[in-house]
């Protein structure tokens, strides 16, 4: 895997985890933290907990499984992107407005709650 499929992958992960994480056993939800968003080795882990690196390899495999069958039923990443996106797209709006009319006003109060529910994201 390229290093941009790794990175895509990871973050794919890591916004699937921020969702659904939750919906993971308390033992799951640590040995998925400690290897996907700590970057902790399956080795170093399945040291640490006396059992297998396959065992956690398999473990983190179950879990990123789970999670996609939770988003394909609940589309909730998604829905989160597709908002982010419009949301920036509104404020590159406002921007734009701004820069070619160059008055504040409107644009940017559009812009200042942009920010805000991009915050909130």
């Amino acid at each position: 895997m390229r290093k941009g499929q790794q990175m895509e992958k990871i973050l794919r992960q890591t916004l699937l985890f921020d969702f659904y994480g939750d919906l993971l056993t308390q033992h799951q939800r640590d040995i998925y933290e400690e290897v996907v968003c700590n970057d902790t080795s399956c080795s170093e882990v399945a040291a640490r907990e006396g059992v297998s690196r396959q065992s956690i390899h398999e473990l983190v495999r179950k879990c990123d499984r789970q999670m996609d069958v939770y988003e394909e039923k609940l589309h909730m990443m998604e829905r989160f992107l597709r908002v982010k996106d419009h949301v920036t797209a509104i404020r590159k709006e406002a921007e734009a407005m701004t820069a070619e009319v160059g008055t504040a006003g409107a644009a940017d109060v559009i812009r200042q709650l942009c920010d805000q529910i991009l915050e909130e994201l």
